[in-house]
């Protein structure tokens, strides 16, 4: 039970920390500079435009009450629970932090990459937790049950685009849409590599004269399993062994490092994986992006 307590309350801290790096991109480099950004957010930038007194925060908040209602049947418990927080601190960051302090214009490309940046890993993190920032994050998770196998930074990034061309109608400037693009790509780069980036391993597919030296020193040395593959060699006609093996990225000189030393002839190719799953690695969530 504690263990659980645990795990939620740490899950809330990675939450808050996320909106408070998303509202801070956003005021930082976003708004000072008038690029138009995506989802909800680009929506209350128009009605800020034209009501300035009423905060970007609030009409996020206001803007996502059907969308909330609309969706909570798909979310599931958890992420409408992690979501309405994850909005609610999220929006009184935005003005709050807009009150504190009034950043200062700068220059429009690096506003953009910059902006782009924190908002992507502000989201990223808040996504980690199986949680949303309301509007086209919503439209991502429902779109992502549909399409699972698009990353949910792409999915973001098409639902805000049309949002970004509406924003720069309503100021009026070409360069908001061009620069917001740039953030929106920026962002949803962000997003995947928090999303996937962070667990990054890969796999080694390794042909040697001595296989089992090899195995024995991945799996005594490095503490990885080892899967034999039968082969064939299409110029020499001989049967071959091919060892199969997932590791971690930190682990890459090591592997090549006990390779070498117990076939220095070892034919070895080592691929990017984008998950794995099983043990000593990650588990299934179906609560996952």
């Amino acid at each position: 039970m504690q263990k659980k307590i645990s795990s939620t309350v740490l899950s809330y801290l990675w939450i808050t920390a996320g909106c408070a790096i998303y509202a801070l991109g956003f005021n930082w480099f976003f708004a000072p500079n008038d690029i138009a950004y995506g989802g909800v957010t680009g929506l209350s930038q128009i009605v800020h435009l034209f009501l300035p007194f009423v905060g970007v925060g609030t009409m996020v908040i206001v803007f996502n009450i059907p969308l909330f209602l609309a969706g909570w049947r798909f979310l599931g418990g958890h992420t409408l629970v992690t979501s309405l927080y994850a909005t609610l601190v999220s929006s009184v960051l935005i003005d709050l932090i807009g009150r504190i302090h009034v950043f200062q214009p700068q220059e429009s490309l690096l506003a953009a990459l910059y902006g782009g940046l924190m908002v992507g890993t502000g989201l990223g993190l808040i996504f980690r937790q199986s949680a949303t920032t309301g509007g086209t994050d919503i439209g991502a998770r429902l779109l992502k049950r549909r399409y699972p196998w698009v990353p949910t930074g792409r999915l973001v990034m098409g639902l805000d685009f049309v949002v970004i061309c509406t924003v720069a109608l309503a100021f009026q400037k070409l360069n908001s849409a061009l620069y917001g693009l740039v953030a929106s790509m920026v962002a949803s780069f962000m997003m995947d590599k928090v999303l996937y980036g962070l667990n990054t391993s890969k796999v080694a597919y390794i042909i040697s004269d001595y296989p089992e030296r090899i195995v024995k020193a991945i799996t005594v040395d490095l503490d990885r399993g080892v899967t034999v593959l039968h082969g064939h060699g299409g110029y020499s006609g001989q049967n071959k062994n091919i060892l199969f093996c997932a590791f971690p990225q930190r682990q890459i000189v090591a592997l090549k490092r006990v390779i070498k030393a117990a076939d220095p002839n070892a034919f070895l190719v080592v691929c990017q994986a984008t998950e794995v799953l099983g043990e000593g690695f990650g588990d299934y969530n179906k609560e996952e992006l």
